[in-house]
């Protein structure tokens, strides 16, 4: 950590352009990152391999990006590397800056140890700690909540910057970089990224069981959370979702300042309106009794009242104004790829959707029902991981079913795996009439093309690449 603050103050001072180089710079949170270090004065390039949805976002940003991972992609005068956590060392860039460890430091005549290399949360670390940290995690809600939080702040004049898995239509990207002292951060629980943070406040949202590939059980993975909030001090706060029975046990007893939300018989409660409008949810919220008035929502769903709900609670916690807090809501357009409407084919409805998880699922198709009754519902799903859709099976399959018709892809390993114990085919057995096994996004194009009509909605949904096919329809 020292080395790396060192060299971010050498380069305000001096002046001097220092080289980053990120391995899978495409990802969510490493293409934030990777437009966090530019904006402080780094020269940052990278690589990645496959169409990511972020590759747009760094060539607006102007950040080079190899399509691919090779040993020569790396320049010589790189003073680090930061690594995706999804590479291992059969990597070949991995397998690169291993070589040059050490080497390239004499060449260039520099005392000091080898190449610095980090890992994506630890690069993050050494920026968010030493800032006003606001961290957003739980398995569900993360990207939406930590949108918000920054737009509100934004909004609030307090000039954060923020890092969001996702990127925000309000912004056109998917970070906000301004000088102030807060950092609002989508804190992601996978491999235990959790440990490497230390926020002044932490927003959890929520606890379901998610990446049995790295957590064997939920005892596992409540632990990664728990031992998260274990280590604030009593200056810390946490705002919590008391609606949550797991969240309630891993806050009960910390010494940081706990916050609730919920539905009911929580600090910060909600009502809603049936005074609905077709472009905007309404409802109220109480804090301890008090009645703070009606706040609008754009985007879909009861889930992301709730996640509003947190927000709301964050900008009482920082002395925001309710009013303040009721326009920014009421301006916020969500993200990329959480119940995103997307445009219409032929008459049909199109929208994308991130869910790759039951829970996910199920609130986005119920939010999607509430909104579009009268509608045949499509849905295309790409499995996220053969760990998780092997031990969530049934669960996938009962949340589902709430669409008509149910388009299941072949599953989507990602980098984390290529092969598993489950196929995509066990899930359709389970849906019954309502599954289809389509392979390939291709195939499910030419399928959708001559049935979708008017009346109809199409919701491509899942962590992989799946957003393509209304891409290709429209």
């Amino acid at each position: 950590m020292i080395e790396i603050i060192f060299l971010i103050r050498y380069n305000s001072t001096m002046k001097i352009k220092k080289k980053i180089y990120f391995i899978g710079i495409e990802g969510g949170g490493t293409s934030a990152l990777a437009q966090i270090y530019q904006k402080l004065g780094y020269e940052v390039l990278g690589s990645d391999n496959g169409d990511h949805f972020f590759g747009s976002v760094l060539a607006k940003a102007g950040i080079k990006v190899f399509p691919d991972f090779k040993a020569e992609n790396l320049p010589n005068n790189i003073d680090f590397v930061v690594h995706s956590t999804a590479f291992k060392d059969d990597n070949p860039e991995m397998q690169e800056v291993k070589k040059r460890q050490g080497e390239f430091r004499r060449k260039r005549g520099w005392p000091g140890p080898k190449l610095k290399t980090l890992s994506y949360p630890e690069a993050l670390a050494n920026l968010f700690n030493e800032k006003f940290g606001i961290a957003v995690t739980g398995t569900h809600g993360k990207t939406s909540i930590t949108a918000m939080a920054g737009e509100l702040l934004e909004s609030a004049k307090l000039k954060p910057t923020a890092l969001v898995g996702s990127e925000v239509i309000n912004w056109k990207c998917n970070t906000i970089i301004d000088d102030s002292k807060y950092f609002v951060l989508e804190a992601d629980e996978y491999q235990n990224k959790l440990q490497h943070y230390s926020p002044k406040i932490v927003i959890l949202n929520n606890i379901d069981f998610d990446h049995p590939d790295f957590f064997p059980t939920i005892k596992e993975y409540k632990q990664a959370f728990k031992n998260f909030v274990k280590k604030l001090d009593e200056n810390a706060i946490v705002i919590a979702n008391f609606d949550d029975k797991q969240v309630r046990e891993v806050v009960s007893g910390i010494k940081a300042k706990v916050i609730s939300f919920g539905k009911n018989n929580a600090d910060f409660s909600v009502q809603l309106s049936d005074d609905n409008t077709k472009d905007f949810s309404k409802f109220y919220v109480f804090y301890k009794q008090e009645n703070l008035g009606e706040f609008k929502l754009k985007v879909l769903g009861e889930h992301n009242i709730m996640n509003s709900l947190s927000v709301i609670a964050l900008g009482h916690a920082l002395g925001i104004k309710t009013d303040i807090i009721k326009k920014s809501l009421e301006e916020f357009s969500g993200t990329k790829r959480r119940l995103e409407y997307k445009g219409k084919y032929k008459g049909a409805i199109i929208y994308d959707d991130f869910a790759h998880h039951p829970t996910e699922v199920t609130a986005s198709l119920k939010a999607l029902r509430k909104r579009y009754p009268k509608n045949n519902i499509y849905c295309i799903f790409h499995p996220h991981s053969y760990t998780r859709t092997e031990a969530l099976l049934n669960d996938f399959a009962e949340s589902l079913k709430l669409a008509d018709k149910v388009i299941v892809l072949d599953i989507y390993g990602s980098a984390r795996e290529n092969k598993g114990n489950v196929h995509s085919k066990d899930l359709v057995k389970l849906l019954g009439d309502k599954g289809l096994y389509i392979p390939t996004i291709e195939k499910c194009v030419d399928y959708l093309k001559p049935i979708l009509k008017e009346n109809d909605l199409a919701i491509t949904m899942g962590a992989g690449d799946v957003w393509r096919v209304g891409e290709e329809l429209l």
